[in-house]
């Protein structure tokens, strides 16, 4: 079998003209097809570059970030072996990724490593979109060790490496033809693999997924349930950190939650008075997959990306998912499936009604928070990637942790921000440092969630990295502190909503409508956040705090008691086998306040679950266990 952390060979003339973006001009040249092809998510070790997946709509491909906060982080490494010795360019796909706001420095800086001995040029260094920079040229004997040297720690990213002997040839950034270069090169089929038939496909694997999927499981059917990270839990896993909110076991449906609770967390003590980015086990992502993996019903697939839908006549016939590390197509089929991908992703493929804010959009988390060295106690807890060498440090005294000066961050010499002496966000901690990497800090109101997706992200590391800099270098607070852990996975909140038979409004809590198909108990405030006018000066296009419609000022967005919003939200109006769980169900805007918390997400899934099982037990639709069955779904929600 074929070796897929590289691929080498001879190109034919067809791959290459397809690398060169269909220029004939690169074929009038005399062309050298020897190569060697690497994507950086396939090197042998990783080391303490972090593998992200959330651009591979826009990419084709998931890359390695060096999310190091401030420290550079250990080598990635791998060997290659080459078709013959001799001269090769090197193209290295990077972006400087603060390129798009035009700001001084270039931290993503690092260096390819070829036998030890770094190319001339130094990546992450140009371009503000991902293209081939071009390395210059090695001279090498057949085999040799390939590394990416981080220089900075400051969010450098690799996607792939290119060794050609044509040292005039240059590779195309056309997604299309990269993509199919790529799959060429590494021999990798396009024909997917058989990855099972199911009663049951579920694709993400969150609170809502996950529910969803022990649900159908333990009501008799066959499951499988997909997910594109090493974890399960999504929000609510040691990735991104929100802590799980949203009442469960409510009457009169109390054992609705009971899954629920048999996944989420155990409380935390929290420092600063908000469970949010607490220390990693918190969350308890083993939990997840212990619960899941001793259930036989279940097939789980880690690390698989849902790229691709098959329908036929209005109906789902299979999924391809694509793995994050080998790259691999694999096909799952169902009879039913449950798109709790938070972005709606199977729906939108499939062709699914939905609906999507253009603008004042509630923006993406990136949750963060601050180390005090010179407390052992924290200091032991330290889930910093230099862990053993700040240790060592430590123990002979040097606790003083000095930061860099971050040009290209958010300039926040002499702005306000919650953390800085006298400001606080939305019910903020009294202690400044509690403050510091909350919710509240949260950006992307006037982007895309999916295409702006690693935009957003990035900006919320600017203002992370901006706030730092400014306590650390201007206004000298915190000697003996430094960052301590920040997700690179963005917490999202509002992106797609699939459409159902009904379609919940926020006004719906507000005036108690009453439906005939109660399935889930909503307990969370009709909570929309927007731009928090006390930060916002001066950064139009660039807010990062935010503030929530709950308290004073928003009597319109509450409303009394537990909510149970109906069934009728979970399943696609025009996708005949299709459910939906999480926050891309069947609401409005101002709906989706009130149902996107994780627990309630949870609750959404076990419904989900309970109804496909009625579906294969009756042969209907999920429509059908509302007009038919509907008698047996709320006979099922008793136990």
């Amino acid at each position: 079998m074929m070796d897929r952390r590289q691929f080498i060979g001879t190109a034919g003339s067809a791959s290459l003209f397809l690398l060169a973006g269909g220029f004939a001009s690169c074929m009038n040249k005399k062309t050298f097809g020897e190569f060697v092809f690497l994507e950086a998510e396939q090197f042998e070790n990783h080391g303490g570059w972090d593998l992200d997946q959330q651009t591979m709509d826009q990419m084709g491909s998931p890359y390695l970030l060096a999310h190091g906060l401030g420290i550079p982080v250990e080598d990635a490494r791998t060997k290659i072996v080459f078709p013959s010795s001799g001269k090769y360019r090197v193209w290295v796909r990077t972006r400087d990724w603060v390129a798009p706001w035009n700001v001084p420095g270039a931290p993503g800086k690092f260096q390819v490593l070829v036998n030890d001995t770094p190319l001339q040029e130094t990546f992450g260094t140009k371009g503000a979109e991902w293209n081939w920079h071009d390395g210059g040229v090695v001279e090498v004997d057949n085999e040799a060790k390939v590394s990416l040297h981080d220089l900075t720690g400051f969010e450098g990213r690799c996607d792939s490496i290119l060794f050609c002997k044509d040292l005039d040839f240059t590779p195309t950034n056309e997604l299309e033809a990269l993509t199919k270069f790529r799959r060429n090169l590494l021999g990798l089929s396009d024909t997917p693999e058989d990855g099972g038939s199911f009663d049951f496909a579920v694709i993400g694997g969150g609170f809502a997924g996950t529910c969803s999927a022990l649900s159908a499981a333990r009501n008799g059917l066959k499951v499988a349930l997909i997910q594109d990270r090493p974890v399960l839990g999504g929000n609510g896993s040691s990735e991104v950190r929100v802590w799980p909110e949203g009442k469960i076991q409510q009457e009169p449906y109390p054992h609705i939650g009971d899954i629920v609770e048999e996944i989420a967390p155990d409380l935390a003590d929290p420092k600063y008075g908000s469970r949010n980015a607490v220390h990693g086990a918190a969350y308890n992502d083993a939990r997840k997959l212990e619960v899941v993996g001793n259930e036989p019903l279940i097939t789980l697939f880690l690390d698989e990306r849902a790229i691709q839908v098959e329908t036929k006549d209005e109906n789902i016939t299979g999924v391809i998912i694509q793995n994050t590390k080998t790259a691999v197509y694999t096909k799952i089929k169902a009879k039913f499936f449950a798109d709790c991908t938070g972005d709606a992703t199977i729906g939108y493929l499939a062709g699914a009604d939905y609906e999507m804010s253009s603008s004042e959009v509630m923006g993406m988390s990136n949750l963060w928070n601050v180390l005090d060295v010179s407390n052992q106690e924290e200091l032991l807890k330290c889930e910093c990637k230099d862990k053993t060498a700040l240790a060592m440090s430590c123990e002979i005294g040097e606790v003083e942790q000095p930061f860099p000066r971050c040009p290209w961050a958010i300039d926040l010499s002499d702005k306000p921000f919650p953390g800085r002496k006298n400001y606080k966000g939305q019910w903020g901690a009294e202690d400044p440092l509690g403050n510091l990497g909350g919710w509240f800090w949260e950006s992307g109101f006037d982007k895309n969630p999916i295409t702006d997706v690693e935009k957003i992200r990035d900006l919320n590391f600017r203002a992370m990295y901006g706030a730092w800099d400014a306590l650390k270098n201007v206004d000298k607070l915190y000697p003996n502190y430094r960052l301590g852990w920040s997700a690179f996975i963005a917490g999202k909140r509002e992106s797609r909503r699939l459409m159902g038979d009904v379609v919940l409004d926020g006004d719906d809590f507000v005036k108690q409508t009453q439906f005939s198909d109660p399935a889930f108990p909503c307990s969370w405030e009709i909570d929309l956040h927007h731009p928090h006018e006390s930060f916002d000066e001066g950064l139009q296009g660039q807010e990062f705090i935010s503030k929530a419609t709950i308290g004073e000022g928003y009597k319109h967005y509450e409303y009394k008691g537990i909510y149970w919003a109906p069934y009728r939200t979970l399943y696609s109006r025009n996708i005949n086998n299709l459910f939906m769980a999480g926050r891309n169900i069947s609401v409005t805007r101002k709906g989706l306040g009130p149902v996107r918390v994780m627990r309630t997400c949870g609750m959404m899934g076990e419904i989900v679950g309970k109804a496909a099982s009625v579906c294969v037990r009756h042969k209907t639709t999920p429509r059908g266990v509302y007009t038919t069955y509907l008698d047996n779904l709320k006979s099922l929600m008793q136990s």
